[in-house]
């Protein structure tokens, strides 16, 4: 297998030009140069709403359809319409919860999980108003959730099931097609917050067999938006807020107001990046999505390597590592690690790795939850690195050399 293109892809990203070491990407990742200038193209030229009938309107609907059909294409989507744009992640989650507390009937039961992200979590309690149950499927002390675990939890009672593909604080992964299989089994849907698990290995709504999947662009190489990803008949059926002269139909009936076209520009270059790494690794791949499947698997081996050599640098220093550790387990997780250095404040590990210009993050990562199962106060939390595919293992050396300086003194 060919060596993964590192340094000619981060000479692709102007901010990481400098000696910064970013490790922060789990709360937004940088965008590379072609992404800037669609954002830039589309601010110059066709800053203007969609809808009119002059050229510059009519490119602006061009361009949302086109970032539609490539977001398609990275999730897997059967059609185009199934994606829709918006500001965020959680505003989408939102919009879904409402739509679902509208139509509980004799489903009243909601499974939410404590590895998630609280958006995940706070949307779906906000239904307890409406007479939902919250029903709690909780990870074990190896930082995964076990579908064996959710099936004891399912009935003729659930409605859906909210969980995450991979844990933005630990980077545990989720077998979704068997939570899907199961949720389906007992007629409950299956609703996947996928906004961490999105730059770090291949999206198949098909494959994952969900009914719902919630993504943010900015977390994989846009700028700032959300999009989601539902099954047409599913949205279609959907109860939702709308003005009587938008269609009942998805994307319109989704997408609410107006959302920052440009950024939609930008989702449609990240994509577009994706695809050319894609034929970087395999020039021989014969379409988009194949192109897409080639860099995104690539990216997931090339981040395992990241992946072990974070455990080795952090094993070296003696932190406590949360979630998985061992290494014939690494395909279960993003190069995302939570950690303790003993002794050490979370704050005080990242203020210290902040004046060596390494970016860090230490709190409780919006999983307040998940600290509370891991003994963890939540006003420290821990400290949380996370790689994506343009960090290099110099830059890991890098880390484990200034955590060393760290817990020697």
């Amino acid at each position: 297998m060919p060596e993964f293109p590192v340094t000619q892809l981060r000479s692709m990203f102007p901010a990481l030009r400098d000696e910064f070491i970013f490790f922060d990407n789990a709360a937004g990742a940088q965008s590379p140069a072609t992404v800037l200038d669609a954002v830039a193209y589309h601010l110059r030229y066709r800053n203007v709403q969609r809808g009119g009938r002059y050229r510059q309107s009519q490119e602006v609907d061009e361009a949302i359809a086109s970032a539609r059909s490539s977001v398609a294409l990275l999730v897997n989507a059967r059609y185009p319409e199934e994606i829709c744009f918006g500001m965020n992640a959680t505003s989408f989650m939102r919009l879904i919860s409402l739509a679902v507390g509208q139509s509980l009937q004799d489903r009243r039961e909601i499974i939410v999980t404590d590895l998630d992200h609280e958006a995940n979590i706070a949307v779906w309690l906000a239904l307890e108003r409406e007479g939902a149950k919250i029903v709690w499927w909780h990870f074990r002390d190896d930082g995964r959730l076990y579908p064996e675990d959710l099936e004891k939890l399912l009935s003729a009672r659930t409605r859906i099931v909210a969980c995450t593909l991979a844990s933005n604080a630990i980077g545990s992964i989720l077998d979704v097609a068997n939570v899907s299989r199961l949720a389906h089994a007992a007629g409950a849907e299956v609703f996947i917050d996928a906004v961490h698990y999105g730059p770090h290995a291949p999206i198949d709504v098909q494959a994952f067999g969900c009914d719902y999947l919630i993504c943010s662009g900015y977390k994989i190489f846009s700028p700032h938006m959300g999009f989601m990803w539902g099954r047409r008949e599913t949205l279609d059926a959907l109860p939702t807020f709308r003005e009587e002269f938008v269609p009942d139909t998805t994307p319109a009936k989704l997408e609410i107001g107006t959302y920052i076209y440009e950024n939609v520009a930008g989702m449609d270059a990240a994509v577009r990046y994706l695809e050319d790494l894609g034929r970087l690794i395999d020039p021989k791949v014969s379409s988009r999505r194949a192109a897409i499947v080639a860099s995104t698997e690539a990216i997931r081996d090339y981040e395992s390597q990241l992946s072990c050599a974070m455990l080795d640098v952090l094993t070296k220093v003696g932190a406590t590592v949360y979630g998985i550790t061992a290494k014939e387990l690494i395909s279960h997780r993003t190069p995302t690690l939570c950690f303790n250095l003993h002794a050490i404040s979370p704050a005080k590990v990242t203020e210290a790795l902040a004046a060596q210009n390494i970016g860090v993050r230490d709190g409780h990562m919006y999983s307040p939850r998940l600290m509370k199962r891991l003994g963890l106060a939540q006003e420290s939390g821990a400290v949380r690195a996370s790689l994506v595919h343009y960090n290099t293992l110099e830059e890991v050396r890098r880390f484990g050399s200034a955590l060393a300086e760290m817990t020697h003194h």
